[in-house]
C-alpha cells in the first residue's frame, strides 16, 4: 500500500494478545488468493455462503496486503486520536443526529450504553472519496495512502459481494453492480479507539462496551487486532469470542445483506464488551471498512435466485415501503444510541422501529 518516500509516523505498538483461555467462535477460514479464478471462486463460494448463512462471520486471509502494510494503516488509524488537538477535533466533529452520517470524530460518551453508563470510544470516519471532507491537519500527509487503503477495501468487498452472488446461484456482479466505487454512497473507512472505563461504569453496564447489535449495511470488515473485546451471539444462543489472527480480516453480514438476500444470508448480532483480565488498562484500536449499497439502491430481495425461489422468498418490507439504502442507514446512524428503546417480548432485548422494521439491541 506506501510507495516511495511515505511520510514518517510514529509507531503504534498494539498490546499483546490476552493468554487466557476464552470459549471462541469457529469460524470460517476463506484464502481470497483462490478467489483469482471461476473455479477457486465456485470453491469459496460455499464456504461463504455456508458460513454467511449459518453464522453472519467469517475470516479472510491472503488478502493482498503485507504484514508490514497492515502495521503501517494501524500507525496511520491512530493519527486522529493521538496526534490531533482537542481543540481541533471540535472542528472535525461531524453533526450525527442531523445528518444521518458520522463522518468526521464521534467524540467519546456520545451513545448511550447501559444503566446511565456512555461510551469510551473515540470515532474517526472517512469516505471512501477522501476529498469529500477536509481532515485534520496531521492526518492530511497520509490521505494518498488512505486512499489507496479505501480502494483495496473496496475490491475486496468486491470479491465478497461476487462469492456471496455465486451462492445464490444468480450473477457474479449482481450485488457488486450495487456497491460502485464512484457512486453516491456511504461505504467508509473507521477508526475507533476504545479507552478504558471505570469500576463503576464497568458494575453499571454489566462489563457491555456496545450492546449486541447489527451492522447496518451489507458487509464489514474488520481488520484483525489483539484486543479481545468482541464477541457474536452464536446460533446456540451462547455469546462467543472472537479470536485474533494476525493480518487476517474478519467479515459480518449487516442489515442491508439481510433484505437484499432475502434473509438468506444473516446480519448476525455482535457486541463489544470489557476485555479479559490481562488486557484491561490497555486501548483498543480498530480499523473498519462499512460497506453500504449505493443511496439509491431499493433493499428489496433480489430476484432470480433459484437457491430463494426454492427455500421461499423473505421480505423484509411492503413492496410499496420498501426504502432505500440511503434512507435506511442515515436513520440507523442517526439513532444509534440516541433513541429511547423499548422493552422487547424476549428477555434481554431492547427494540426500536426503523422504516417499518423492527431494530433489536442485546443486552
Amino acid at each position: 500500500m506506501t510507495v516511495g518516500s511515505a511520510p514518517s509516523i510514529p509507531h503504534y505498538q498494539p498490546p499483546p494478545p490476552t493468554k487466557q483461555q476464552l470459549d471462541y467462535a469457529d469460524l470460517a477460514i476463506i484464502d481470497l488468493a483462490k478467489a483469482a479464478t471461476p473455479e477457486g471462486r465456485a470453491e469459496l463460494a460455499g464456504l461463504a455462503r455456508d458460513a454467511m448463512r449459518d453464522i453472519g462471520f467469517f475470516y479472510i486471509v491472503n488478502h493482498g496486503l503485507s504484514p508490514h502494510e497492515t502495521e503501517r494503516v494501524f500507525d496511520i488509524a491512530d493519527v486522529p486520536f493521538s496526534h490531533v488537538s482537542d481543540k481541533e477535533k471540535l472542528a472535525y466533529t461531524g453533526n450525527i443526529l442531523e445528518t444521518g452520517t458520522d463522518q468526521g470524530y464521534k467524540p467519546r460518551q456520545y451513545w448511550n450504553i447501559d444503566g446511565g453508563v456512555k461510551d469510551q470510544v473515540e470515532n474517526y470516519v472517512i469516505n471512501r472519496d477522501v476529498t469529500k471532507r477536509q481532515h485534520p491537519e496531521a492526518l492530511r500527509p497520509f490521505l494518498p495512502e488512505l486512499s489507496n487503503f479505501a480502494r483495496k477495501n473496496h475490491d475486496i468487498l468486491h470479491t465478497v459481494l461476487r462469492l456471496l452472488a455465486i451462492g445464490l446461484e444468480i450473477p457474479e456482479d449482481t450485488f457488486v453492480n450495487q456497491h460502485g466505487w464512484d457512486a453516491d454512497g456511504e461505504t467508509y473507512v473507521r477508526f475507533m479507539k476504545y479507552y478504558p472505563r471505570t469500576a463503576e461504569e464497568e458494575e453499571k453496564s454489566k462489563q457491555v462496551w456496545l450492546k449486541g447489535h447489527t451492522d447496518f449495511g451489507t458487509i464489514t470488515i474488520l481488520w484483525s487486532q489483539p484486543v479481545s473485546a468482541l464477541q457474536i451471539l452464536s446460533p446456540d444462543g451462547e455469546w462467543r469470542w472472537l479470536r485474533h489472527i494476525d493480518n487476517a480480516l474478519v467479515i459480518n453480514a449487516g442489515d442491508c445483506m439481510e433484505f437484499i438476500s432475502g434473509g438468506f444470508y444473516k446480519a448476525t448480532i455482535h457486541r463489544v464488551i470489557q476485555p479479559p483480565e490481562d488486557q484491561r488498562g490497555y486501548t483498543r484500536l480498530g480499523v473498519f471498512y462499512f460497506c453500504n449499497p449505493d443511496n439509491d439502491v431499493v433493499l428489496e430481495t433480489v430476484s432470480g435466485s433459484s437457491v430463494l425461489e426454492r427455500l421461499g422468498i423473505k421480505r423484509s418490507f411492503i413492496d410499496d415501503d420498501t426504502p432505500t439504502a440511503g434512507t435506511w442507514l442515515r436513520g440507523r446512524i442517526a439513532a444509534y444510541g440516541k433513541t429511547q428503546l423499548s422493552q422487547g417480548q424476549q428477555k434481554g432485548v431492547e427494540e426500536e422501529v426503523l422504516n417499518g422494521a423492527v431494530v433489536r439491541h442485546y443486552n
